[in-house]
């Protein structure tokens, strides 16, 4: 991938935790998910494409463990026994509602046994990221969890995640995006240096209201199809108090 086609911005810049994909099949998928004319069906078809190529790239740094395996030989009675791996670590999928929903399938591909803890966050306009789901169970049996959010913007969103994770005990935390800001990854991981970000491509602006320029418009709802224009008289500080109602009853 040429420095022009990932917005000049290598893993190195972020420091050796920050991993930002250079696959040429990667960015001509985020290409075709970022335009406004792709349908929910196919949206989340690439959703899913993407997030397996990244979490391949995200798991890599999982240790195995030798076991002893059985494997059949061709007309020979009795199997052949052989040395194969098993990950040693127990892994865990946070995704963050909702649009992180779109990247748990593809993840269970790659960790079929993997625990899954949703976390609900949303934007209120000036003010920090709401809660308002946890699913994580009361201890922590986890080693690794790999937080998925198709996007990272302001980061602060992501922060309020990893500091839930944090206070519940897990050792390692892995963020998997598909895009990320450059302020956001900076600081998020000035913030949590101790984790580890995986990304396919890191957009430049932020704009006033907190969104990642050009990004890919709201994934959410992008992945459900369940985009409502704002009335004229109505904002999006409105539509946020309107969730935190909903969220509350």
């Amino acid at each position: 991938m040429s420095a022009a086609s990932n917005n000049g911005k290598r893993s190195s810049d972020f420091g050796s935790n920050v991993h930002i994909s250079s696959h040429p099949v990667l960015s001509h998928k985020i290409s075709i998910l970022r335009d406004s004319s792709t349908p929910p069906a196919t949206f989340r078809a690439l959703m899913r494409e993407i997030t397996y190529h990244l979490g391949f790239e995200a798991t890599s740094t999982l240790t195995t463990e030798v076991i002893k395996i059985h494997v059949d030989v061709p007309k020979q009675g009795e199997p052949d026994e052989c040395e194969g791996f098993k990950i040693c670590e127990r892994t865990a999928m946070i995704p963050i509602l909702r649009s992180g929903l779109g990247m748990v399938d593809s993840m269970l591909e790659l960790l079929p046994n993997a625990a899954i803890h949703h976390i609900g966050m949303y934007k209120v306009i000036g003010h920090k990221p709401v809660q308002y789901f946890n699913r994580l169970p009361k201890k922590c049996e986890v080693d690794v969890a790999y937080v998925l959010d198709p996007v990272i913007s302001t980061s602060d969103t992501i922060n309020s995640v990893v500091s839930i994770l944090k206070r519940w005990g897990v050792p390692k935390i892995h963020v998997i995006s598909v895009i990320g800001s450059h302020v956001g990854i900076e600081q998020l991981i000035k913030m949590y240096p101790d984790i580890s970000v995986t990304v396919g491509v890191v957009d430049h602006q932020v704009s006033e209201a907190g969104f990642v320029l050009p990004g890919l418009g709201d994934s959410g709802d992008r992945l459900f199809g369940t985009h409502v224009p704002l009335q004229d008289d109505e904002d999006e500080n409105a539509m946020s108090k309107r969730k935190r109602t909903l969220s509350e009853n």
